[in-house]
C-alpha cells in the first residue's frame, strides 16, 4: 500500500534493519530510550491478525517470539513487552520492548508518560543491531 508508512519502513529505515524473515521485518526503533526497542512489521499489508491465513499467522507469531527471545538474550531484561495496536498506523506491527526494573517508567506501559527520545550515533545503532543479530543466528 503506497501511503502506508509501515509498508515503506524497511526501505526508509535501512540503517535500522535487524533481520528479514519469511513474513516480517525487524528493525531497531530509532528512539532507544528503552534499550533494544524493536519494531516487527508484516511484509504483507494487513490491519488485523485474522486477515492472515492460519499458517501465516502461526509462522508470524514464531517470528515475533524469535525476535523477543533474541532481545531477551541480548539485554537480560526483567520482562519483554509486546504491543500490537494499529490505531495510529493500521498495519500489523509489534513494538517489542525489553523492560528493566531500573527504568523510570517501570512497571507502567511505555506510553504512560512522555519521555525524551534517545537518538544514538550511527555506530551505536550498528552495535545494538550486531548484538541482536549474533543471537538470532
Amino acid at each position: 500500500m503506497n501511503d502506508c508508512p509501515m509498508c515503506q519502513r524497511w526501505d526508509a529505515d535501512a540503517d535500522l534493519r535487524i533481520v528479514e524473515m519469511t513474513h516480517s521485518y525487524a528493525l531497531l526503533n530509532r528512539d532507544q530510550f528503552f534499550p533494544g526497542y524493536t519494531l516487527l512489521l508484516t511484509k504483507k499489508h494487513a490491519t488485523e491478525l485474522f486477515h492472515l491465513d492460519r499458517l501465516v499467522r502461526s509462522e508470524l507469531m514464531e517470528e515475533v517470539s524469535r525476535v523477543a527471545q533474541a532481545l531477551y538474550r541480548t539485554y537480560s531484561p526483567a520482562k519483554i513487552n509486546y504491543e500490537l495496536l494499529g490505531n495510529m498506523v493500521p498495519h500489523i506491527h509489534w513494538h517489542i520492548v525489553p523492560r528493566f526494573a531500573s527504568e523510570p517508567l517501570w512497571p507502567r506501559p511505555i506510553w504512560a508518560e512522555p519521555h525524551n527520545e534517545l537518538i544514538l550515533a550511527p555506530d551505536e545503532y550498528q552495535q545494538r543491531i550486531t548484538a541482536i543479530r549474533s543471537v538470532l543466528a
